[in-house]
């Protein structure tokens, strides 16, 4: 028995190499959170245009929203580990979930394999022109004067905890409204029914060259050409937690290593690519990102800790 049992255990040890090495040899599966249009769907096909030729096989992108990414994430999870299905996840669904529901349907600690971290989006406080504010400062005073009349919407917790802070430490006014997607907050912000926002500069950049919103501050202490005069919440003198806003590559927990870094090394060499990152990357209002699956490892678990004191500090019950 021993014999046959070496003899299997050899012939497993010499597959899995081979395997890797013939890697990829059909089409590669890839979960979004987002659907067709939103930022990670749009993103991954750009990457799929340059990344065939260095691949050989096509990604094909399936969009899975809904229930705060926690459906995509576990449909990934949930896939074989062969290196044939990925998935692109937001901090939010892989730091903040497990803090904010009371149950979620997929591991955020085991389930997934860090591929890549592909960019950061950046977001900023902005605010419907007609309020005629320039500043965090004028908006607050402006909150005082008009107490109760003002709202304002955020997808991020930390984006929360910022404005609470302001409710407690300047005594300003305003209320919390539901985030139900960058369309309908850029249309809140424009009709005026909720004037003040913290979204990515990507939805609306337009808006604010046309003048119709101001940009007050840089939520992600992350700074970025296309708003060069704006400052960060650093800048303005807040200490607490900046709003994590990655978007990264990841694949079932137990896809081979050979997998992952070569999936690794190809998406970092088309990423760090100058006419790549600033035609759909930088000019999208988000900052690349790269670096090794262990290097990425680390940004997680260290955003994981942090996360977990920003929600209770927050007070949000988990849901």
């Amino acid at each position: 028995m021993k014999p046959i049992v070496a003899l299997i255990a050899a012939a497993i040890a010499f597959a899995t190499p081979a395997s890797a090495a013939d890697y990829p040899n059909r089409p590669i599966r890839v979960f979004t959170t987002s659907s067709a249009g939103g930022i990670s769907d749009v993103f991954m096909r750009v990457l799929n245009d340059a990344l065939q030729n260095r691949l050989g096989q096509p990604l094909i992108i399936e969009n899975k929203p809904g229930g705060a990414g926690n459906i995509a994430a576990r449909a990934c999870q949930d896939a074989p580990p062969d290196g044939y299905t990925i998935c692109i996840i937001n901090a939010d669904t892989m730091i903040y979930n497990q803090f904010l529901f009371k149950q979620i349907p997929f591991s955020p600690e085991k389930g997934l394999t860090p591929i890549v971290n592909l960019f950061h989006l950046i977001q900023a406080v902005v605010v419907s022109a007609d309020l005629h504010v320039k500043s965090m400062d004028d908006l607050v005073a402006l909150s005082k004067a008009k107490p109760g009349t003002l709202n304002y919407l955020t997808a991020s917790i930390p984006c929360v905890v910022y404005m609470d802070s302001l409710k407690r430490d300047k005594g300003a006014d305003w209320v919390r409204v539901p985030f139900r997607g960058g369309g309908e907050a850029v249309t809140a912000v424009l009709s005026g029914s909720t004037p003040i926002a913290m979204i990515g500069i990507g939805n609306v950049m337009g808006q604010i060259k046309a003048g119709k919103m101001t940009a007050l501050a840089l939520v992600n202490n992350i700074r970025t050409p296309l708003l060069p005069d704006v400052p960060t919440w650093a800048d303005l003198g807040y200490q607490g937690a900046a709003s994590e806003t990655w978007y990264g590559l990841f694949a079932p927990a137990g896809t081979p290593k050979a997998i992952v870094d070569r999936l690794n090394s190809e998406i970092v060499q088309v990423v760090s690519d100058p006419a790549f990152r600033d035609k759909n990357i930088i000019s999208r209002g988000l900052v690349p990102a790269t670096g090794t699956p262990e290097d990425f490892a680390k940004t997680i678990v260290a955003g994981r800790a942090q996360a977990k004191d920003v929600v209770k500090e927050s007070g949000l019950p988990p849901q």
